[in-house]
């Protein structure tokens, strides 16, 4: 790996990355608007320039050249110098901050990008605290731009990221630049309105509060927000997230950097899908139906409710009577830890996956692009845990059935028990599955709605959301991601992990890394979890 110097300092750094990048790897807090690693190098906003050392024309010797050169277009070179710490590039980076802010209107109070906003940063730590605009400020429109997106182009710094993530991420092109010089405008192409299934990026890339996210405007200052790291429940892509939550209610989700699987994207089915998490036709209270009455269970009675009656059928007809459905978007840690309950009780027992919910073809951006090119791919299997599930399933052993094999033995009354597993944020109940669930005496449901497996249940279990649990999903590429709990499931409700872990046999509280430490003594594969790295901490 090259080594460089930057301001005195000795870094060591990837070989081909910027200057720029280089140095925000180390830590340094170098200004930039333009630049952004997924993104072509324009080099266009002059924030980030530096002196370098060259050859002196004359005597050959290293010596500052007097010319300043952008970091982001400088790709790194073993033995160079550079300093960004010098009186000449801070004078570039306070005249160009004076550029950017001579038009720029003054209502930081009322941007929703108050608080994470770049310009504000930047202006406060490398511009100047006055300005020497005394003509009228230039107005911009606002402009509705998409179903979703809105555009104050009041306060475009002209970086120009989002026209180059429609032209070379979606491939889609419905941003461009129109007029020249201090009237230039970023804008859609007539008739072509920002519309395409990656379009909620260009709101996470703009760096000021330009381009605005319609769902979120006006909703909640980002200094109230709390941040989780999640795993995207949206596709079998496995996009890491962040729940951004205040007062237990979420607010927005963001991508992380994820290198390999959704780098630092994610599609707007997943970013806007979360809205199932409040719905208040949420089942919220556990339900025992005794004859015709039903019944609210407290919690801490419930393992003991479950062993008694299916120990008791167990010895009544046999461990060969019982059926476990897993459903694709439970965690790795939860199914684990339900099967360990039910092959402990009955080593017969078979198991199925629930019902894999698609949607047509993988979309694959940008549009049309051949595999050498892909840069995102919203799959067309809509559920994060299929893989994981499975493992779980063949670490367990024993008798295991297709959906289709199960439908069939259940509607010919093979089973006298039955537990299953939902959480799907969509109905997800055919009527041939609630057909055969319907001819099982014993059934244990555990779901976010009511549908016609609730209805027929004699227990139903409140099921967590992703966003209310801790563990892990194995995505389409075998790679396990742990997430964590952003919000509390509703009131009324408990975690599944908890009352699992219970009737695993664990006294205590559910920790996912501790139950991922267990799984891999039994499941190799949970030894190797991967986890995002961290992105640099002062890349925009």
């Amino acid at each position: 790996m090259p080594k460089i110097t930057i301001d005195g300092q000795q870094i060591e750094c990837r070989k081909g990355i910027p200057v720029l990048q280089a140095a925000l790897d180390a830590g340094l807090n170098v200004p930039h608007y333009c630049y952004h690693p997924g993104l072509s190098i324009v080099a266009s906003c002059r924030l980030c320039l530096m002196e370098m050392k060259m050859p002196n024309p004359q005597t050959g010797e290293p010596d500052w050249s007097p010319k300043l050169v952008p970091a982001c277009q400088t790709p790194v070179r073993g033995g160079m110098e550079v300093r960004f710490d010098s009186p000449a590039v801070h004078t570039a980076r306070a005249r160009a901050m004076e550029f950017y802010l001579l038009n720029h209107p003054l209502d930081c109070p009322t941007c929703d990008q108050a608080g994470e906003c770049l310009l504000q940063d930047y202006s406060e730590k490398f511009g100047s605290p006055t300005s020497r605009m005394v003509e009228q400020k230039q107005v911009n429109p606002k402009k509705d731009v998409g179903p979703r997106t809105l555009l104050y182009s009041n306060r475009c710094v002209f970086c120009k990221r989002c026209i180059r993530f429609t032209d070379e991420v979606s491939g889609t092109r419905e941003l461009c630049a129109v007029n020249r010089g201090s009237r230039s405008q970023i804008d859609v192409f007539p008739g072509l309105p920002l519309d395409n299934p990656l379009q909620g990026n260009v709101v996470d890339l703009c760096p000021v509060g330009s381009l605005l996210d319609k769902d979120f405007l006006f909703k909640q200052r980002v200094w109230f927000l709390e941040g989780a790291p999640s795993i995207c429940p949206g596709c079998s892509t496995g996009c890491a997230i962040r729940v951004d939550h205040h007062e237990n209610r979420i607010h927005r989700l963001k991508p992380r950097f994820n290198p390999g699987v959704n780098d630092w994207w994610m599609c707007d089915e997943g970013r806007f899908g979360w809205k199932y998490v409040h719905d208040e036709r949420r089942i919220t209270h556990p339900q025992l139906r005794r004859g015709s009455e039903t019944q609210t269970p407290a919690w801490q009675d419930i393992p003991g409710i479950v062993r008694y009656r299916l120990e008791e059928l167990v010895r009544e007809v046999g461990g060969d009577k019982i059926a476990v459905m897993l459903s694709p978007f439970m965690s790795c840690e939860e199914a684990w830890l339900l099967l360990k309950f039910i092959r402990r009780l009955a080593p017969e027992a078979t198991v199925v996956v629930g019902p894999i919910p698609t949607e047509g073809d993988d979309q694959r951006f940008p549009a049309h692009a051949v595999d050498g090119d892909v840069k995102f791919i919203i799959r067309n299997e809509k559920c994060p845990n299929r893989r994981g599930v499975e493992l779980i399933m063949r670490g367990a052993g024993g008798t295991t059935l297709t959906l289709e094999e199960f439908i069939e033995k259940a509607g010919g009354g093979a089973f006298s028990a039955a537990w299953i597993v939902g959480g799907y944020p969509q109905p997800w109940v055919t009527k041939e599955l609630g057909t055969a669930i319907a001819k099982v005496a014993f059934v244990i449901a555990q779901d976010i709605f009511e549908n016609q497996v609730t209805e027929a249940a004699t227990l139903v279990l409140p099921a967590c959301s992703f966003a209310e649990r801790d563990g892990s999903f194995v995505n389409h590429a075998g790679k396990i991601q742990p997430f964590a709990r952003a919000i509390d499931p509703p009131e009324g409700a408990q975690r599944d992990s908890q009352y699992l872990y219970e009737l695993a046999g664990h006294d205590g509280l559910f920790n996912a890394k501790k139950v991922r430490e267990l799984m891999a003594e039994e499941i190799e594969a949970f030894g190797d979890i991967h986890e995002p790295p961290p992105p640099p901490k002062h890349l925009h």
